[in-house]
């Protein structure tokens, strides 16, 4: 099988995100210059944060969820649309996702966030749109898999619990922003994918709709 350079893109993004994540896990000076901070963006104009703060992560998990997520799906975006459209869609899905944020803490000036899930996310449902029966595989279960778009439900329906309890400190509005981009840009630029796979893209937008709802009650308040 031949490997061409292009293959290698989710690769170099997990590359750079790593070193950049683990330098700032000592250095604080590069996290607060590099972080998602709603003053620092609206007040201060530093809007190159919605981007800069994906480089970055909380600890090494955080980190090593987020780039083996990026590392098994993005060759399948690559494969289906190319290196270039495989950038578009992750750094599109990182600002939809970090503007998203941004519009629901507007008020909380003290506001941070940092890591790349709106950028993983989009790119795991820009994915499951255009490959929905994709193996999903775990390291302690041989030869057992789920297929990716059961996986896109269940992680919809945990940022719906995780809402709806403020379970966590986990920022789902940015998850939000990135599916809604990976779904969207993957079709307009596979729009037979659609057609191929519509009755497992209108299974995951049920629970999509229902969290774009829970967001837009807390961008009300």
């Amino acid at each position: 099988m031949n490997i061409s350079s292009e293959d290698y893109l989710p690769l170099l993004i997990i590359v750079l995100t790593s070193i950049t994540s683990i330098m700032a896990f000592s250095n604080f000076d590069l996290r607060n210059k590099l972080i998602f901070n709603v003053g620092a963006i609206l007040r201060g104009k530093e809007w190159y944060r919605l981007i800069t703060s994906a480089f970055l992560h909380g600890d090494s998990m955080h980190l090593i969820f987020n780039m083996l997520t990026l590392f098994f799906f993005g060759g399948t975006v690559v494969s289906f649309l190319g290196a270039g459209k495989f950038l578009l869609i992750y750094f599109a899905a990182v600002l939809g996702g970090g503007l998203l944020s941004l519009l629901v803490h507007r008020r909380d000036n003290y506001y941070i966030a940092l890591g790349a899930s709106g950028g993983v996310v989009g790119i795991l449902f820009a994915s499951i749109a255009l490959y929905p029966h994709i193996g999903i595989g775990f390291f302690l279960i041989p030869n057992f898999y789920i297929p990716g778009w059961l996986l896109g439900i269940g992680y919809l329906f945990y940022s719906i619990y995780g809402m709806q309890r403020n379970a966590d400190n986990i920022g789902h509005e940015a998850h939000l922003g990135g599916a809604v981009i990976g779904i969207g840009l993957s079709l307009l630029m596979h729009p037979s994918s659609l057609i191929a796979n519509g009755l497992y893209i209108g299974i995951m937008l049920i629970p999509l709709v229902y969290l774009t709802v829970l967001v837009l009650k807390d961008i009300r308040k």
